[in-house]
This record gives structure tokens, C-alpha cells and sequence, in this order.
């Protein structure tokens, strides 16, 4: 089932599911494939590749757009057994890592797989994904200084 023939609230839980999973470490995917009990068969129909994208900017965050820059993406889909296909698209060069999202993305559109990829890998990788962002913040926050215009009586 590919995304264009999701119904619309279907996209946006595939979506956030694809984003958590795209973040995760390969180590944290790998641990999570060696804990499934029942390994579908996986056929790969595009094997893993490597590019370049394009990385856009806005300066202020809301700024106009600009091409900050290239980086380097992996991509994979997979077929499993049944028929569901998943993609995977993650940061970098590792194509284990971005077969392994590949297959929890076909994993998680299986009805009877999805609570299994919600509760054992996504759930807890997004307690994780948003305590690592707490923490830069805080860290970020501790070097926050605050500027403010000092009007001199001399003009």
C-alpha cells in the first residue's frame, strides 16, 4: 500500500511513524529486528542506493528559502512476503540501517504487525528521540544570551 492510497489520517500516522524511525540509530533498529519473534520473508525491490539532496534553509526560520547545501540520503523498499511494500530513507550512507526502516515501515502497515512496531519500536524510540531533544535544549538554554539596546544620552 503506498502512501498516495492512504486515507488522509493514514499518511499523517505513516508519516510521523517514518520520521521517528528515520532517526533512530541502526543499532536501535537492529536490536529491534533481532526481537521479533515471527521474521516475515523480505524481498528487496530497490536494493539500498545512496545520493545527494538538496537541503533548504529559511533564514529566521521563516524567512525565504534558500539551498543551505547537499547531503547524503540512503534509500530502500522492500516487499514483504504478503505483498506490502515499505520504504526507507535515512541521513547518511547506511544501507542496513535504511533497509531496516524500510521493513518496520512494511511491518507497521500491516494491520496485524502495527501495534507490535507501535509498542515495541517506535513508542519507546520516541521517549528516547524527545529526551535527547530535551536535553539539547536545556543545553542550548543554559548558553541562550539575551541582548537588549542600551540608549546613550549623547546622540
Amino acid at each position: 500500500m503506498s502512501m498516495a492510497m492512504d486515507p488522509p489520517g493514514e499518511t499523517d500516522a505513516r508519516r510521523a511513524a517514518l520520521a521517528v524511525l528515520a532517526r533512530m540509530s541502526r543499532a536501535q533498529l537492529a536490536d529491534a529486528w533481532t526481537g521479533l519473534a515471527d521474521k516475515p520473508d523480505v524481498y528487496e525491490m530497490r536494493a539500498p542506493e545512496t545520493g545527494l539532496v538538496m537541503v533548504r534553509g529559511r533564514m529566521g526560520g521563516g524567512g525565504r528559502p534558500f539551498n543551505l547545501g547537499e547531503t547524503t540520503v540512503t534509500r530502500c523498499t522492500v516487499k514483504l512476503g504478503d505483498g506490502t511494500i515499505g520504504t526507507g530513507h535515512v541521513l547518511g550512507r547506511d544501507r542496513v540501517q535504511a533497509r531496516l526502516v524500510a521493513v518496520f515501515d512494511a511491518l507497521w502497515q500491516r494491520p496485524d504487525t502495527r501495534p507490535l512496531v507501535e509498542a515495541a519500536v517506535i513508542a519507546p524510540a520516541r521517549r528516547r528521540l524527545a529526551e535527547d531533544d530535551a536535553a539539547v535544549e536545556a543545553e542550548t538554554a543554559a548558553t541562550r544570551v539575551d541582548f537588549f539596546t542600551l540608549v546613550r544620552g549623547d546622540d
